[in-house]
């Protein structure tokens, strides 16, 4: 299994990608959600040119966002700058469609644009509402077609996961691993914890807050009131968050998504929850990393939080080393 890295493109994303590098990382995904973080290909961009040999790529695109023939030009023009180190991972949507007030896209419409997006990559005809598209590039504009990057799907249900089989070159999975694909990748969030510390010491609390309020926020918006109950301090939570007018709800609950909490929810997170992410002693770590090895889990797709990025991907850059 190898290590990769993935960041909200923020404004030290160059920064943490040459650390990355540096590291032995084998690829960094950035976030694409353009009411939280900057915009994602203008940042992948830097960061090609910023670095030599880390694979980079959008995880994940959210058909809907930009039209698909925005999308493959856009794709095209990161060939152009890191060529063969590219890959793109396209799903339905969490932050990038909730912060619209918009629920994630249905699979049928995911599958409709990969349909597309490949056609397009290839150099071939597509089909985009109802005329007939193709790259028309002039020499030295964009790569020549065809181009092979890799597009993966990120999903978990079978939904999801019947389109990345058909469709896909692998899997990003944001819960469990499923089984049977070549490329698998999983997300994780999570910190090393030192000899003697605990979830309740301030560094680890410090560097898995944002990814304790995910926790929070994606069992509220996958399972409802008895979803996110059914956590530590969930009931207070759920109560805070319902506090805001509905038609506001969705802006306050993902604000500072996977970078940082804000102060009125800070007090209600509890640490515990941060055994539900990928944390823990390099040793338990280690132990996890082999569980997800063995089923079937090709590349981990580690997000640092926190105030000490360096010092997490290093971290977990020993745990991956067996050092």
């Amino acid at each position: 299994m190898e290590l990769s890295c993935s960041f909200p493109p923020g404004p030290r994303v160059v920064e943490y990608a040459q650390e990355a590098e540096r590291l032995g990382y084998r690829r960094i995904w950035l976030y694409d959600s353009p009411l939280l973080y900057p915009d994602v290909w203008v940042a992948l961009a830097r960061v090609a040119e910023a670095t030599s040999r880390i694979g980079l790529g959008p995880g994940v695109l959210v058909p809907g966002l930009r039209h698909v023939a925005t999308q493959a030009a856009a794709i095209a023009t990161l060939e152009s700058l890191a060529p063969g180190r590219v890959a793109v991972a396209i799903g339905t949507g969490f932050t990038g469609r909730r912060l619209l007030g918009k629920p994630p896209l249905a699979w049928s419409r995911v599958a409709e644009s990969l349909r597309a997006l490949r056609a397009l990559l290839r150099g071939e005809l597509a089909q985009v509402d109802g005329a007939s598209i193709r790259m028309l590039h002039p020499t030295g504009f964009a790569p020549a077609r065809p181009l092979a990057t890799p597009l993966l799907v990120a999903a978990n249900g079978p939904r999801g996961l019947a389109v990345a089989r058909e469709l896909g070159d692998g899997v990003l999975a944001l819960a469990d691993t499923p089984a049977g694909f070549a490329w698998c990748a999983v997300a994780r969030s999570g910190t090393v914890l030192e000899p003697g510390e605990s979830f309740a010491s301030p560094r680890v609390f410090e560097a898995l807050a944002p990814a304790i309020a995910l926790v929070y926020h994606a069992s509220y918006e996958a399972g409802g009131a008895p979803a996110v109950d059914a956590l530590p301090r969930g009931r207070a939570w759920r109560e805070a968050i319902e506090r805001v007018p509905a038609g506001l709800r969705h802006l306050a609950l993902h604000e500072g998504h996977c970078v940082e909490v804000p102060a009125r929810e800070r007090a209600l997170l509890d640490p515990q929850v941060g055994a539900m992410t990928f944390s823990g002693s390099a040793g338990e770590l280690r132990a996890r990393w082999a569980a997800l090895e063995a089923a079937g889990a090709t590349e981990l797709a580690y997000a640092p939080n926190g105030p000490d990025i360096g010092r997490e991907l290093a971290a977990m850059a020993r745990v991956a080393a067996r050092d």
